[in-house]
């Protein structure tokens, strides 16, 4: 958000919006959280709020904290221990140490979502007239949807050496 609001003034739904569109809606944003955000940044000396516009939205502007914060965060790389734990290696690693699950059930019925995932992606990537931010963010997701089916073939791969 400090990013869309170093271009200028907005209020929450703008921010939700340009969000949005910025990342081709791959994640979308509760409003709820834009405001909640908002208020703990507010909170934390990043924005502040100004007067309302004509229609009684409160626009928010950046702070020399927030622009502080925001080269901070730009020049930050991500750890991967800052990501989120992965689902999928971990329901395969426990399927396979439960010895309770069909684990190459398991891989299949991932591999078959992952396929129809990518093959959405690549049409939305097609009939995107994306700009630059939203096909960054769909070549991502594509990578990240290719990498998967290599760790697929690698689990399966592993799994057939194990019992041989």
């Amino acid at each position: 958000m400090l990013a869309l609001l170093s271009r200028g003034r907005r209020y929450g739904y703008q921010l939700r919006q340009e969000f949005e569109a910025s990342t081709g809606a791959t994640w979308p944003l509760n409003i709820g959280q834009v405001y909640t955000t908002l208020s703990r940044m507010e909170r934390d000396g990043l924005v502040e709020p100004g007067a309302a516009d004509e229609q009684g939205r409160v626009v928010y502007t950046i702070t020399e904290a927030g622009r502080t914060e925001l080269a901070r965060w730009f020049s930050t790389p991500v750890g991967q221990s800052d990501r989120p734990r992965d689902e999928l290696v971990i329901k395969v690693a426990m399927a396979v140490a439960s010895g309770e699950a069909d684990v190459r059930a398991v891989i299949q019925a991932q591999r078959r979502a992952t396929m129809r995932a990518l093959q959405e992606l690549n049409r939305a990537k097609r009939a995107e007239a994306a700009g630059a931010a939203q096909r960054l963010v769909l070549d991502s997701a594509i990578f990240k949807a290719e990498a998967e089916q290599r760790w697929l073939d690698h689990c399966e791969a592993v799994l057939k050496e194990n019992n041989a």
